[in-house]
């Protein structure tokens, strides 16, 4: 494991803020989609100063959103996590074509669409994937998903094929779907409950920012059906 690796982490403060220390870069991400709508590729803007250590938000109530300004104290903010921290791999639903195995973690989903591609959803891809368009297709769909709910896997070598991720941090944002979208951790960062127990180690995973999720601290999409825009202090860092 890297250094980098070694000192990143995110400690869950109990019904607070995501407090974040390791000198973590962060970006905003904005997904792009297509003249049919669909989600095609991530825009990423460097419009946050690198820091040491750093508070988000997960109530969805800060004025400088992506950061804490206390609000979660002002409102009674509950922030109980409800979310596992076993092997997300334990029950995923399986999906074996001839060149890949893809595993779905359906709880996981963000709703970033990037499974939707214009070939055809990746899990179809995964049945066709003796096709080696239809293949990668379907890794760069499990690349592009946020959440890490799905996973594309080598068949002959048994391994996940994943983004080489770096430690790092994005902010999504949704203009299609006119929202703001979770925190996009990325590079296996270490994410440590309230209570000190850690959760599962993953190359990549979305932590709710709006504060409505049922899978805390993880996103459940539930910024999508509340309609959730951050507030922000800083007009370029919001829709």
């Amino acid at each position: 494991m890297s250094e980098d690796k070694c000192t990143a982490k995110i400690k869950i403060v109990k019904d607070g803020p995501y407090l974040v220390v390791g000198n973590i870069p962060m970006t905003k991400q904005t997904i792009i989609e297509d003249e049919h709508g669909q989600a095609v590729k991530w825009k990423a803007d460097d419009c946050f100063p690198l820091k040491e250590q750093y508070a988000l938000c997960s109530c969805g109530e800060s004025s400088n959103s992506p950061y804490c300004d206390g609000t979660h104290q002002k409102i009674g903010y509950d922030g109980t996590e409800t979310a596992s921290k076993g092997n997300y791999l334990e029950n995923p639903e399986t999906i074996e074509g001839p060149d890949l195995i893809l595993t779905d973690a359906q709880q996981l989903c963000a709703l970033a669409r990037f499974c939707h591609r214009k070939e055809g959803g990746v899990w179809d891809l995964t049945e066709e994937s003796y096709n080696p368009e239809y293949r990668a297709s379907a890794i760069q769909g499990a690349w592009d998903c946020p959440a890490g709910r799905l996973i594309a896997w080598n068949k002959k070598t048994g391994k996940a094929i994943e983004p080489p991720y770096v430690p790092s941090i994005g902010i999504i944002e949704d203009p299609a779907k006119k929202v703001s979208g979770p925190i996009w951790v990325r590079g296996g960062i270490p994410i440590e409950s309230c209570d000190g127990t850690p959760y599962a180690v993953r190359n990549q995973l979305t932590l709710c920012r709006c504060g409505k999720s049922r899978n805390k601290p993880f996103c459940d999409a539930s910024h999508v059906s509340k309609g959730y825009i951050a507030k922000t202090t800083d007009p370029s860092n919001t829709l």
